[in-house]
């Protein structure tokens, strides 16, 4: 989900790499999960997320739609699934009756690196700190790797940077059009190729096979779009 806001007001106008060592510790929370609170639907779930939470919990994403622990929210015109706030707290549905996260081993990628944060620009990302978002006051350092640990992380950032730039040209090119057929079409090929279709072994692979399918099938639609357009059918 993107933030209309500049890095200055929301950051400490740092940017970090992998080696860097930042202020995010919050020495295992303490009993507090006010990050898991109130979060509306900003907890987003890239694919790999999706493929992490369901093998951990042996359950597929459409049964955790159904149990009201996720949903699907429009999010800058893509048709996404996030975590679902719940009760009078607002809470995650995944915290226990202790307000401790209940899927710690394979929570999501945006609740993994909190309260750090990845701003994009010119096809790659790198990380920076939320000033102000923990109740944390005297987090430690901490080098950015270890707090987000994350196995193959080259690939992994790799994946992150593709799907980012993915949806980046979805939301180009069903803006404005948000209600159209066109949209509800590329939207549903989307959630069923990376959400809803089991992944084989290699995420990785299997994940970039599924972008250029993706890609093949939507330049075919935006063209097809396009000559209705200028054939004045649309």
């Amino acid at each position: 989900m993107k933030r209309n806001v500049s890095l200055e007001e929301i950051s400490d106008g740092r940017l970090y790499g992998w080696n860097d060592m930042v202020k995010a510790d919050c020495h295992g929370c303490n009993g507090c999960h006010k990050c898991c609170t109130g979060m509306g639907n900003s907890v987003i779930l890239d694919p790999y997320d999706a493929k992490r939470l369901t093998e951990g919990l042996g359950v597929g994403l459409q049964q955790l739609l159904a149990e009201g622990k996720l949903e699907l929210q429009v999010v800058d015109g893509c048709i996404l699934p996030n975590m679902k706030m719940t009760g009078p707290e607002e809470a995650c549905a995944f915290l226990d009756a202790d307000g401790r996260c209940g899927i710690q081993r394979y929570r999501p990628g945006i609740c993994r690196l909190f309260p750090l944060g990845r701003y994009y620009a010119d096809g790659d990302f790198r990380y920076f700190l939320q000033v102000g978002e923990c109740a944390e006051k005297k987090p430690s350092k901490v080098k950015v790797e270890k707090w987000i640990d994350m196995a193959e992380r080259g690939r992994h950032h790799d994946f992150l940077c593709n799907w980012h730039y993915l949806l980046n040209d979805v939301e180009e090119a069903v803006k404005g059009q948000e209600d159209s057929e066109f949209a509800r079409k590329i939207n549903m090929v989307l959630l069923q190729l990376f959400y809803f279709m089991t992944y084989e072994e290699d995420f990785y692979d299997d994940f970039s096979s599924r972008v250029d399918e993706f890609r093949e099938t939507f330049l075919t639609w935006t063209g097809d779009r396009r000559e209705n357009v200028r054939q004045g059918n649309d």
